[in-house]
């Protein structure tokens, strides 16, 4: 877009703040190799479009937006003089993107002393040389200390999550390798107790009513009802009864065993009616073993698919074998991440999902949301810890309008006004030193906005903050690995009071 031409006054240029240490031949360089244009109500520049030129205001007042999505989102709105925008880093030259960041507008008549962006740069890198290599030095040393910072904040969260994965693949190994030693000593007992059995010259017969009866046992020990504490109880003491009455040795042992497989007196009296007195105790205790086997069995398959469904939630949580860009369910990332996290959440905290199951599926990149997730709930363990460790943490899903709200609440101490606008700042956080890297709410915010064209809200009181992420159901084509690494990349002006240029969140 292009204005009316007007002439330039170097006095008027020099009463900027921006040039008020310039030498007059300087002012006139100025006016020579620029220009002041009017711009009437309506677009000056637009947000991707090569940025050729550098803009100051002189008079009037202007918008800036972002483009998030299918929306433009205003970022700044002012009609203070001397405030710039347009191509301020041309200063690097072609070593990073050359495009407009934002989009500018104007609300009334406005005039802009206009500087091409090469005239910007040459001016710069002659009259302020020091201060080019400075601004150079920072804005490329910010960049690279943010992209090896967010190398470290994924490792430390790869350390977390692998630590948290061993923890919770301990337990079900442990309990398996123990039950399987188990298993070993009472099939050779059961072993030797059948042997006893068929050496005795019993009743064929009634051994044929014995194996029926362990089969149906077996059978019933995959049926056994969940019974309260009270309950086993009373049933143990019943069994044990039954068994002192009928001269079986450690029936106090026994009788819990039969009670978790769910047997009763019922089926103690079959067994008795079904062999002679004289082997009954052989024919319990061999039958004990039989039950002890079945629930060791079942021990040993709850330990084995624990540890199947721990690994299918690494892997759908790393996204392994999986499309980067496809429809995924929210539910089943939200869950595979608190499944990781379950190590460091611990006991203490309280998770409590409150899941609309009814949303749609939404288009996304899964493992990259699965990121978000991670910081956010790392984040809401940070907070609940230091209140004492003991809270809430509350995982809700909704639709809003045309979007899916993801929501995440927790019961800390809820974040100070005088740094709520900061938060979401590259580098800046409140953990103590070496337990944050100021990274993680500035990759959530990149990941959900400009990759996913959706937003990042906080809401926070001492006792209840609330983040919440809101995502299109409906999305376009996935951006490029490119455009998504070069977000939010630009850096903050030098003077951030007054320049326009606003690539960070307020």
């Amino acid at each position: 877009m292009s204005g009316r031409l007007m002439p330039c006054s170097p006095a008027e240029v020099g009463a900027l703040f921006l040039f008020e240490k310039l030498s007059p031949e300087q002012l006139g360089r100025l006016c020579s190799e620029g220009r002041v244009e009017l711009f009437e109500p309506g677009p000056v520049y637009a947000e991707g479009e090569p940025a050729t030129c550098f803009y100051v205001m002189i008079e009037g007042a202007v918008v800036l937006s972002r483009r998030v999505g299918a929306d433009d989102i205003e970022v700044n709105r002012t009609s203070q003089r001397g405030v710039y925008s347009g191509a301020m880093t041309a200063y690097l030259g072609d070593r990073v993107p050359q495009v407009y960041n934002n989009s500018m507008r104007v609300t009334e008549p406005t005039r802009f002393f206009v500087l091409p962006a090469e005239s910007f740069s040459a001016v710069m890198r002659e009259w302020f040389p020091m201060a080019a290599h400075l601004l150079e030095g920072l804005f490329f040393g910010s960049k690279n200390a943010q992209r090896a910072i967010g190398q470290r904040e994924r490792l430390l969260a790869l350390g977390s999550l692998s630590a948290g994965l061993t923890h919770e693949l301990n337990n079900p190994a442990a309990a398996a390798v123990r039950a399987t030693a188990t298993l070993r000593e009472r099939v050779a007992k059961m072993r030797h107790k059948l042997g006893i059995i068929a050496s005795g010259g019993y009743d064929p017969d009634a051994l044929a009513r014995l194996v029926e009866i362990q089969e149906r046992t077996a059978e019933l020990v995959a049926k056994a009802p969940v019974l309260s504490p009270l309950e086993a109880s009373d049933r143990e003491d019943t069994l044990t009864d039954w068994l002192d009455d009928h001269d079986i040795t450690d029936g106090w042992r026994i009788a819990p065993v039969f009670v978790q497989a769910g047997l009763d007196v019922d089926w103690l009296e079959q067994v008795a009616a079904a062999v002679d007195a004289d082997i009954l105790p052989n024919a319990i205790g061999w039958l004990n073993y039989t039950v002890e086997t079945e629930l060791l069995m079942d021990e040993i398959g709850d330990s084995t698919t624990r540890i199947s469904h721990l690994v299918d939630a690494a892997k759908q949580y790393s996204q392994l074998d999986r499309a980067p860009y496809r429809v995924v369910d929210v539910h089943e990332l939200l869950d595979s991440t608190l499944l990781m996290l379950s190590g460091k959440i611990g006991q203490r905290i309280e998770v409590v999902k409150e899941y609309d199951r009814t949303v749609p599926e939404v288009p996304a990149y899964p493992a990259e949301l699965n990121q978000v997730w991670t910081n956010l709930v790392d984040n809401a363990v940070f907070a609940i810890d230091s209140t004492g460790g003991e809270g809430t943490l509350t995982v809700r899903t909704a639709l809003d309008g045309d979007r899916l709200l993801v929501e995440f609440r927790d019961t800390g101490p809820g974040i100070p006004p005088d740094i709520r606008s900061r938060i979401f700042d590259p580098f800046f956080t409140t953990k103590p030193v070496g337990e944050g890297t100021g990274l993680g709410l500035d990759i959530s915010w990149r990941i959900v906005v400009n990759k996913h064209h959706g937003e990042l809200h906080v809401d926070s009181a001492p006792g209840d903050t609330r983040f919440q992420v809101l995502l299109p159901l409906t999305a376009a084509e996935p951006d490029s690995e490119s455009e998504s690494e070069s977000v939010r990349d630009a850096g903050t002006p030098v003077n951030a009071e007054t320049a326009l240029n606003a690539e960070e969140p307020a």
